[in-house]
């Protein structure tokens, strides 16, 4: 006791001692980096930078990054500090459109946290870097053309109706509906289905094990989250995974268990499993899309471990899960507020389908309407607020004199833009119209980025609009949403998630039409 009296002066001391040279290191150094460059930067605090409301969860990330872009938007370019790193955010869609597509080989990597060893499942096509995504991407293209999903509707298909079903019922009693939470269950059998081919029946079981721990992995970490975009380099500092390991394990388990089974019971389906198949089994994928280069098996030649397809198969279902169930939540709560567009939509599904005799692949493509609706949800909600880049060659970007040095983190605001007046009038406004030909044609095409663009667009963008495409016309074809009480007409979004959440959740009343 006497001991440890007379030590805390010295670490007391020393704790301050520091805390100051940290403090000096900031100021004169890391928080110069920009000022240096002669780039305009957000003032930074120490030690957060400037993201102290996003590391104690108290603003969204939607947020923080469009009050951001709002205040500085006339800025092309803007500094951000994020802890002890400079980003640099972008805002102009002319240098968007550099770094995402004209510039890509300076800019083909996400700059988040990626580790094979410390965390298995990080190694998907989302987060992996360089080489390794390319080689990846070649390998997975032809898993998501127009013939692959065409095969995989079936599936959606099916779960539709079990979808529809369910829905139908609920709106004989006019009840009221948590619209994210019944909309989970559809993505969670669908995706599960088509990724690890297992039937999990969510309707009537909607606390199995699969949807568990989907909620798991999204459950709002404001710290955590903010660690895995802006500062990733302290999971590999602390040799630290950011997919806890019960996660990992599970979902590991769960892919090699079926495969094995798939494999030893010579069951073959139409489904992105079998595709992870082959890709394990014969390091290609075989199609007869004349779109892809037949040189591409030449090209990238080896198989897929069971471990890395785990993580491409984890990744189609972290995607699956979540953001198209958060799309088609928004889109309901706004087609509730629009009754007349909500009709429109009625009308033009019920048209459809009887002209092609119920509900197909061609049907489905052949509703223009309900195409508009979910690009302008995607507009006002898009699941992914911003996007990542990191500049992996000193590049200079035309008509500017900023040098971006090699390592620099890039940030495109998306929920920004989206909701820019000068790009979108009104942004506030629920539009559809704002996607018809006309309109697209006068727009800067990367002034829209629910996907992002470029050679890292999402591969799986067309299978996530037939999935959310279904399940609107499940919940609509016979019944029509309306608010429920108490329900406010305007949104607050969830802290500390990595994707766009409701605050409160949305919950519609569903009647019969």
């Amino acid at each position: 006791m006497w001991l440890r009296t007379w030590l805390m002066p010295e670490i007391l001391s020393f704790a301050i001692l520091i805390i100051t040279g940290l403090y000096i290191y900031y100021k004169f150094y890391v928080f110069n980096f920009w000022r240096k460059r002669g780039v305009f930067y957000i003032k930074p605090s120490f030690p957060t930078g400037n993201i102290l409301p996003l590391v104690t969860g108290r603003t969204s990330q939607a947020k923080f990054f469009r009050d951001a872009y709002e205040q500085y938007k006339n800025h092309r370019l803007v500094g951000i500090y994020m802890f002890h790193k400079p980003f640099l955010m972008v805002n102009d869609p002319d240098l968007i459109r550099d770094i995402l597509a004209k510039e890509f080989t300076n800019f083909h990597d996400r700059g988040i946290f990626c580790n094979e060893e410390t965390d298995p499942l990080s190694g998907h096509l989302f987060q992996l870097p360089g080489k390794k995504w390319r080689n990846l991407r070649v390998k997975l293209t032809p898993t998501f053309t127009s013939g692959k999903i065409k095969q995989m509707f079936p599936i959606l298909k099916e779960t539709g109706d079990t979808l529809a079903k369910f829905l139908n019922d609920k709106a004989q009693s006019k009840a009221t509906i948590d619209v994210k939470d019944i909309f989970s269950r559809y993505s969670v059998d669908i995706i599960m289905s088509v990724a690890f081919g297992i039937t999990c029946d969510s309707f009537n079981n909607p606390n199995n094990e699969f949807r568990y721990w989907g909620k798991k992995i999204f459950d709002p970490k404001p710290l955590w989250n903010v660690l895995i975009f802006w500062a990733p380099q302290i999971f590999d500092l602390f040799s630290i995974p950011y997919t806890e390991r019960d996660v990992t394990n599970f979902f590991t388990k769960m892919f090699k268990d079926t495969v094995e089974y798939r494999e030893s019971n010579n069951i073959i389906r139409n489904d992105f499993l079998n595709l992870l198949m082959q890709l394990i089994k014969n390091g290609y994928i075989d199609t007869d899309d004349k779109t892809i280069n037949s040189n591409d098996k030449k090209v990238t030649p080896n198989k897929l471990t069971m471990l890395e397809a785990s993580a491409q198969a984890f990744v189609f279902y972290l995607a699956g899960f979540e953001t198209s169930s958060t799309t088609v939540t928004f889109c309901l709560y706004e087609l509730a507020k629009h009754q007349e567009i909500q009709q429109k939509v009625r009308d033009e599904i019920q048209t459809m389908i009887e002209k092609h005799g119920g509900l197909t692949y061609n049907a489905l493509n052949d509703m223009t309407y309900l195409q508009k609706v979910i690009s302008e949800t995607l507009r006002k909600y898009p699941a992914v607020v911003v996007l990542n880049r990191i500049c992996t060659n000193e590049t200079k970007l035309d008509s500017t004199n900023v040098c971006i040095p090699k390592g620099t983190p890039v940030i495109i605001p998306v929920f920004g833009l989206h909701l820019d007046s000068n790009i979108y009038p009104d942004p506030e406004k629920f539009d559809p119209e704002r996607f018809s030909e006309e309109n697209i044609k006068s727009r800067h095409p990367y002034a829209y980025l629910p996907f992002g663009e470029g050679p890292r667009i999402c591969i799986g963008l067309r299978f996530g609009l037939i999935q959310v495409k279904v399940a609107i016309i499940s919940a609509l074809q016979k019944n029509k949403v309306k608010l429920a009480t108490n329900m406010p007409t305007n949104l607050n979004y969830e802290t500390g998630t990595l994707v766009l959440m409701a605050k409160g959740g949305v919950h519609l009343t569903i009647e019969p039409v």
